[in-house]
């Protein structure tokens, strides 16, 4: 189909080439439109589900009996029959289990009628003058760019907040038998944290009395030099070790040192015998 346009003709670049043979002329248009139908599942049992918010009446789910469904997840289906109630709610059988978080679609497509409208324009078979200044209707679109009228925005295709619930995820259950074989540090634990448990004291303030006050005062002096008389014992007791150590070691040199002498007189006797006995 070509627009005859002398308007469009004069633009730089227009251009039209085109070779063939007419078949047939036909100006009946065929418009068919995408149409995603959108429904959530009420009931789940393995592999069977009902899925509501598809349709509004039986009547509707009737004409749908045998379509193919599809989940977000990718998990197939197929459309069985419709359930009294809800209304609009039918049975429907997938591939594998859903969850009640997945979303189901049915991809459909519906057939848009176009307003027929038939206007036969001569103006071809006009003079060459008369031809070249003639103008068409001007389209809906030029006279709103004249005039600076914008479309109005429909609210369906504008972007709007999505408000994601959690998700509830089912308690791991460890069975007995593997908490059992599990180590201590991966074995759960059922009692409150310490930590936790510190924070949920509540302490109270206390004010001491003056007699108090120095009760405390002579306790924390004591304590102090208890713990300075414990490092002192603790430095003496290093040193007398390191001593120890130090005798412990001298005594073993002055012993291997015996010990090594011994063997050179030995082996020395040894060898004098020796040489005696083959001189003989």
């Amino acid at each position: 189909m070509v627009h005859s346009d002398q308007e469009v003709a004069k633009k730089l670049g227009f251009r039209i080439a085109a070779t063939g043979s007419v078949q047939e002329l036909d100006k009946s248009t065929q418009i068919m439109k995408k149409l995603k139908l959108v429904g959530y599942p009420l009931k789940i049992y393995k592999k069977t589900a009902f899925i509501k918010g598809m349709f509004n009446s039986a009547l509707e789910v009737a004409k749908f009996e045998g379509a193919r469904i599809k989940t977000v997840s990718g998990i197939r289906g197929q459309i069985k029959k419709a359930v009294n109630k809800p209304e609009g709610c039918f049975r429907a059988t997938f591939e594998d289990k859903i969850q009640l978080s997945d979303i189901v679609f049915c991809r459909t497509w519906y057939k848009v009628d176009v307003p027929k409208f038939y206007n036969p324009v001569n103006t071809l078979l006009l003079p060459l003058d008369e031809k070249n200044t003639w103008k068409g209707a001007r389209t809906t679109g030029e006279l709103k760019a004249e005039r600076h009228i914008r479309n109005p925005a429909n609210e369906d295709s504008l972007y709007t907040p999505i408000e994601r619930t959690p998700k509830p995820f089912k308690p791991l259950v460890i069975p007995q038998k593997l908490q059992r074989a599990l180590p201590y540090r991966d074995k759960p634990k059922h009692g409150i944290k310490f930590s936790e448990q510190k924070k949920s004291i509540d302490r109270v303030a206390v004010i001491r009395e003056p007699i108090e006050q120095k009760i405390s005062t002579m306790m924390k002096m004591i304590k102090t030099s208890y713990q300075y008389k414990q490092e002192k014992e603790k430095e003496k007791t290093k040193e007398r070790l390191e001593r120890h150590k130090a005798e412990i070691a001298l005594q073993e040199a002055n012993k291997n040192k015996k010990l090594k002498q011994k063997k050179k007189e030995v082996f020395r006797n040894k060898s004098k015998y020796q040489s005696a006995t083959q001189k003989q």
